[in-house]
């Protein structure tokens, strides 16, 4: 049993800054591709940054300069800096990974979401 659980979010100023940090957990074989997903109210779910086991990254042309993802395959974790931030970066966050658990078949998991607020 795998889970993804998200820190980090907060309530910061326009032009602050914070970092994301996701962790899996359980029985994990491999983990591919790792991406951050938000979600305001009222819109449809967005991507916001991808980065696959290979390293190489995408970002939503919203983020481009300001968010930089990575991750920790020691730790099993992905990372989200998040710089100059907007308020329409406002929104509940979460973290996504394809995940191989050992004898069983490869499957999309999902964290519960962290709270990101950009307000004065």
């Amino acid at each position: 049993q795998v889970q993804l659980v998200e820190s980090g979010g907060g309530l910061v100023q326009p032009g602050g800054s914070l970092r994301l940090s996701c962790a899996a957990s359980g029985s994990i074989f491999s983990i591919a591709n790792m991406a951050w997903y938000r979600q305001a109210p009222g819109k449809q779910r967005e991507l916001v940054s991808t980065i696959a086991s290979g390293g190489s990254t995408n970002y939503a042309d919203s983020v481009k300069g300001r968010f930089t993802i990575s991750r920790d395959d020691a730790k099993n974790t992905v990372y989200l800096q998040m710089n100059s931030l907007k308020p329409e970066d406002t929104a509940v966050y979460h973290c996504n990974a394809h995940i191989l658990q050992y004898r069983r078949p490869w499957t999309d998991y999902w964290g519960q979401g962290t709270q990101v607020t950009v307000s004065s």
